[in-house]
Parts: structure tokens; sequence; C-alpha cells
């Protein structure tokens, strides 16, 4: 039996992760993630998929993040009818990440088309809701620890990564005539000292390792996620100003949700309104309380009334006029909303109205990628483009790193260094150029490792005849 894999994503950029995994008799994708960023990688979303999506068996997703799930309702669209394997927490936030998405995409696609500033005389959704919504009957949802096969000669088991709920490091066990190779996937990997989730698993073996490179260029910065929250609310608060937070609503807004929560009751900021402006996140918070074995928080849970997630500043706006409303809002207050890139969704009303005050204070809490909204406002851009009109950026930006979903270069390092014996190949992915290029010599050079930065559409055998 040969082995190859073919990048169809997450190559060269961070975002669109799609690994085809071919083992000559059965082929099945590891993620299905839609590119976004910018114009050019997103355009690949529209590309035709480079072989019929029927000829593929099966898909094992690491975890819900768009990047790694989005391109699942154009795929099954398209033909794929297969199972989609992954951990049962990931199934739930996939099924509220996709209908959001769809919904996004068919809004964007009706305001481009009322307003004109589209390039094409009739712009469509890439899918709609309803396209989302035929991908569910297809999740096959399992637990975390317990192998589960794929085939006849594929076995998959999950372990936890940390990075949002239910994301997995991906062991996938090949049996050929005369051998067996490990294929490990560590999808993305979160913080080691995360408050919230578990931090990622040490896997000892691998015969061939993806190993993600968001953060392989940089080091956190040695202060408090914490208290430089903090000081980014005190500072906007004594200018009078909104803080506003664009966050995932996976992962990020809980986050900060938990460390508002703790710098209220510690009096490092005053008890304001705090108003998370997203229903998608809404619903993903609800997870952590069904999902209690995947975090640390089962005892604060316990809590009622009491606790990160539920408390009498924080307010859950799920309905439209509720977060119109707050364009008129006057004193301190918090406003949370997606997208936490600011590429989409209700956070950009927010950005419109309030971007033009120098009082108020807009707080970036995690990765943001070439091309983004985000990225251009973070990098000092003096103006950015929001619903077809140039937008003045006077409020105050700021950036905290600490709270980003990612590893860093040290933890990655760190959980490369749970292997007892290194991996016969090593592909950096899922990093912008730089990123990988730095992790990729890191890991030569401290641990000897061979190490390939894959391009997009490449294809490489991995075991001829096992």
């Amino acid at each position: 039996m040969n082995v190859t894999v073919k990048f169809l994503g997450g190559a060269g950029a961070v975002t669109g992760s799609k690994y085809l995994i071919d083992l000559g008799e059965f082929e099945f994708l590891v993620d299905c993630g839609l590119y976004q960023g910018d114009r050019m990688l997103r355009a690949r979303n529209w590309d035709k998929f480079p072989m019929p999506p029927m000829d593929m068996e099966a898909i094992v997703l690491t975890h819900a993040h768009l990047d790694h799930i989005g391109y699942l309702p154009k795929l099954v669209k398209q033909g794929f009818s297969g199972p989609i394997y992954c951990t049962e927490a990931t199934a739930e936030l996939a099924k509220i990440l996709l209908l959001d998405s769809g919904k996004l995409q068919e809004e964007e696609a009706e305001y481009a088309r009322k307003k004109g500033y589209s390039r094409h005389e009739n712009p469509l959704p890439l899918y709609t809701k309803e396209d989302a919504e035929a991908v569910f009957p297809q999740f096959v949802p399992k637990p975390f620890g317990s192998p589960f096969n794929i085939h006849s000669n594929v076995t998959v088991t999950y372990y936890y990564a940390g990075h949002i709920l239910g994301a997995a490091i991906t062991k996938i066990l090949v049996k050929g005539d005369s051998q067996e190779k490990k294929l490990v996937f560590s999808g993305d990997l979160g913080r080691y000292h995360d408050p919230i989730l578990f931090p990622p698993t040490r896997i000892p073996k691998a015969d061939i390792l993806w190993i993600e490179s968001t953060y392989g260029d940089r080091v956190s910065p040695p202060i408090k996620a914490e208290d430089e929250l903090g000081r980014a609310i005190r500072d906007t608060f004594n200018r009078g100003g909104l803080a506003i937070i664009p966050a995932f609503a996976v992962g990020r807004t809980q986050m900060v949700l938990y460390y508002l929560f703790q710098l209220m009751e510690k009096g490092k900021i005053p008890k304001v309104p705090i108003f998370l402006d997203s229903p998608m996140a809404i619903n993903a918070t609800k997870l952590y309380l069904d999902f209690r074995s995947d975090h640390q928080l089962s005892a604060v849970l316990e809590e009622h009334g009491n606790h990160p997630f539920d408390h009498p500043q924080l307010h859950y706006f799920q309905k439209q006029e509720q977060s119109r409303s707050l364009n008129e809002y006057k004193g301190n207050a918090i406003i949370i909303s997606a997208s936490g890139m600011a590429t989409g969704g209700r956070v950009l009303h927010h950005l419109y109205h309030h971007l033009p005050e120098e009082k108020n204070g807009i707080i970036f809490v995690g990765y943001q990628a070439e091309g983004t909204r985000g990225r251009r406002l973070v990098e000092g851009e003096p103006e950015v483009r929001i619903y077809g009109r140039d937008v003045p950026v006077k409020a105050k930006i700021y950036q905290i790193e600490g709270l980003s979903a990612h590893a860093d270069q040290e933890e990655l390092i760190d959980w490369a260094e749970g292997f007892v014996d290194r991996p016969k190949m090593t592909f950096i992915i899922h990093g912008e150029e730089k990123s990988s290029a730095v992790l990729s010599q890191k890991l030569h050079e401290e641990l000897g490792w061979n190490t390939i930065i894959p391009q997009y559409l490449e294809s490489v055998m991995l075991f001829e005849k096992i």
C-alpha cells in the first residue's frame, strides 16, 4: 500500500486547512477549511475542487473553526456524502458556526448587491444557510481518547489540543500489509496555561507529523494577559469611551468573559455592563455547560448566577434591535462581538459607529491574519473600508497577544519535545511564510528534525508499500 498526502489548503497560509490522504483504495480528508484573509486567498474558495468530492470516502476534523470546517457545505453540495468524524463538542460547535457562516454570506451578498460595491453584477454567496444545514446529518461525533475505525486499515484517536472547546490532536494509525504507521495532526494547539481548557496532550510517537505554525515566529510577552486586558479597559474608560472587543465567538469570547469576570471581582476594573452581542457566541457559551468534562471550569460553573458566563453585569443580546441600540449607548461599557478579525458580523456596525471617536478603545484579543480588516487596524491604517465606505480610525487600537488561542513558538517547541522519537517527516503547516520558516528552522536546529514546508496543491509520498 502506498500512502500520499495532497495539500489542498493550510499550506503557505494560515487558513483553508485541507489535507487529502490517499491510501489507493481509500481517500479521506483531514479538515475541510475555508480560506479567509486577503482576496487572493478567498478566491480559492471558489476554485473547482481538485478531485470529484464523491470520490472521497470520509472527512476527519480537528476542530470547529471555520478555517478547518468552513468549506464543508460547498463540498457536500458538490456531492460528498461520506461520514464527517469529529469530537462531540466539535459537532455541536460546527453546527453553530456553519449556520452563521451561511447566513452571513447570504447577507453580505445581498448587501453588496443593494449597495453595488461588488465587482459582480449579481453577487452570490459561496453557500447558504440551507447548504450548511445539509452537512449536519453527516457528522459522526466521537469521544476523546477512544480509538475508532474509519476504514478497516485506518484507526483514529482524538486527544485534547486546547485551543477551543472540542479541539483535538488527531492520531491516525494506518495498517499496511506488513507495517503500521502513525500519522499525527496537531490541529491548532492551545496554550499550556489556559485557565479554561486542558493543555495540549503530549504524543510520544509519530512517523509523520503535521504541526501548525500560526505563532511559529513569535513568543508571547511575559506580561499576564489578564493585566494587559485590564489596562486597556481602564485606559479606555478614563477617556470616557466604550471598549469594543472583536472576538471569535468560540474560544476567545469565553476566555474574555472569564478574564472580565475575574477583573471585576478583584476590583481591577469597574463593574460596568458587558454586552455579548453575538448570537453565535451566546450559543457557543452554552455548550461549555453541556460539555463540562472537556474543560477545567466544571466546579466554577456550579456557582449559579455568579460565574463568568452568568452574573449581573453580563447581558446577552440576541436580537438585531438590541445590537443597534448600542450605537447610541453613552457611558462606560464593554461590547464583545464577532468576528474576531473584523471580517464580518455585528462587530462591523460597532466599528462603523465607534471607530471615528478618539475616546473609544478597540481591543483585539486574537490573531489577525494578513489581509483582514483587523490586521489593517492593528497595523495602524488611518481608515478602513466598512459597508463600502472609508471609515476614519480615531479610536485607540489595542492588541493583546497573550489572549491568543494559539500556542506560541516556545509552546510549539515544548509540545514537539514530547515526542520520544523524532518523526521521520514533519510538515510545517497552517502558518504565514515567515512563521512557518522560523518554526521549521527551530525544529531542525534544536531537535534535529526533518522539516518540510509544503506548497499549495503539492503532493508528497509518505510511504511506499507498507
